[in-house]
């Protein structure tokens, strides 16, 4: 998860932004995600040893500060970690907030940030039921070590993309990417599927045969 949406400030069109833990688990697991958190190093991209780079520009910084201050507003619990930021640059820290209703703006809108956001399912079909409720549908995952609900969860949650027991951000270039719903539009770019988005099929008959011949349609 950390990958999934603090890998490039979630400056990326697959960040993970919505997480979904199962509630029995989820005290645990977000305790653990918090101490993760701690341990992120924010500074130049450049350096190898560093988790975090800058956000692209002062706008989006501020998008981005707006949004966590909306979420903080609809209810949500903020957390950041006490972390150093750099003096200079656009830096912003990695952001959790929880308990917000699924229904949230700041939980059904894109940020383009380092901000996750985590909501609690009891039951699979509520999982399943919370990750399709979205306006967009670019890519998502589950992690999980039962076979069965990993290849339901592939059937049934919409989207372009979808990982099990991997990150939402590890598109692959031999496969087609692309969104359902209002991401993107409509068309599937890499692979070969790339060959459809940027040409026009052209259909050509030739007959050999010296004569004129019906169409086939007609031959029947």
């Amino acid at each position: 998860m950390v990958d999934a949406i603090w890998f490039n400030q979630g400056q990326v069109c697959c960040a993970g932004s919505r997480l979904l833990v199962q509630e029995n688990v989820a005290e645990k697991f977000i305790h653990k995600l918090k101490n993760r958190m701690g341990h992120l190093r924010v500074g130049d991209p450049l350096d190898k040893a560093i988790d975090m780079g800058a956000i692209v520009d002062k706008s989006q910084w501020e998008t981005v500060d707006g949004w966590v201050k909306t979420g903080v507003n609809e209810g949500g619990d903020l957390f950041q970690p006490d972390i150093k930021l750099p003096e200079k640059g656009l830096f912003y820290k990695p952001t959790l907030i929880t308990g917000l209703d699924p229904a949230a703006a700041t939980v059904q809108e894109e940020i383009f940030g380092p901000v996750l956001s985590v909501g609690k399912f009891s039951t699979f079909e509520e999982a399943i039921e919370m990750a399709n409720d979205t306006a967009y549908g670019l890519s998502a995952a589950i992690f999980t070590r039962n076979v069965n609900l990993a290849y339901t969860a592939m059937r049934d949650i919409y989207t372009g993309l979808f990982y099990v027991n991997a990150p939402t951000i590890g598109a692959e270039t031999h496969l087609p990417f692309g969104g359902t719903k209002e991401t993107g539009n409509g068309h599937r770019e890499a692979a070969t599927a790339a060959l459809d988005v940027f040409s026009e099929w052209k259909s050509v008959s030739v007959d050999f045969s010296g004569g004129l011949q019906r169409a086939q349609i007609d031959n029947q």
